[in-house]
């Protein structure tokens, strides 16, 4: 039963793997479909355009009233950027900014206790080691204590 979970457990990341790797297949196909598509619809767009007596004022008018309703579209989208734009600025100026500070005052606090903690604590503790290291070798020389 044990082996079993075990075995379940190994093979979920494999299939999920698979997954992945599916979904990408069908994309990049979707894709390719797509560009074949349109490949083939301006071919006959093309060629239509092309025959005796196609009405091409008519399809040039389509076509720019098409592109200035897109250009409407991106103006319009612009406006939206320009708008999330001034709002992340505001954002960045109004919250982030005293976060940084913040932090910037902690870290400096912190290097403040480490640089108290290193004349309090650790000087001491190394001038302790220093005296014990010369006591012992004193001792040593003397011949009290063997090396």
């Amino acid at each position: 039963m044990r082996n079993e979970s075990e075995a379940s457990t190994a093979a979920a990341p494999q299939a999920q793997r698979r997954a992945g790797q599916r979904q990408g297949r069908t994309l990049v196909l979707a894709g390719v479909g797509t560009a074949i598509v349109l490949v083939a619809g301006l071919g006959l767009a093309v060629y239509a355009l092309l025959q005796p007596g196609t009405p091409t004022d008519r399809i040039r008018d389509i076509f720019v009233i098409i592109v200035s309703l897109e250009t409407l579209v991106i103006g319009v989208a612009l406006v939206v950027l320009l708008v999330q734009l001034a709002s992340l600025i505001n954002l960045l100026q109004n919250e982030v900014r005293p976060l940084l500070k913040a932090t910037s005052e902690t870290v400096n606090s912190l290097r403040g206790t480490a640089d108290f903690l290193g004349e309090s604590v650790v000087e001491p503790v190394i001038k302790l080691n220093g005296y014990v290291a010369s006591i012992r070798r004193v001792l040593e020389l003397m011949g009290v204590r063997r090396i």
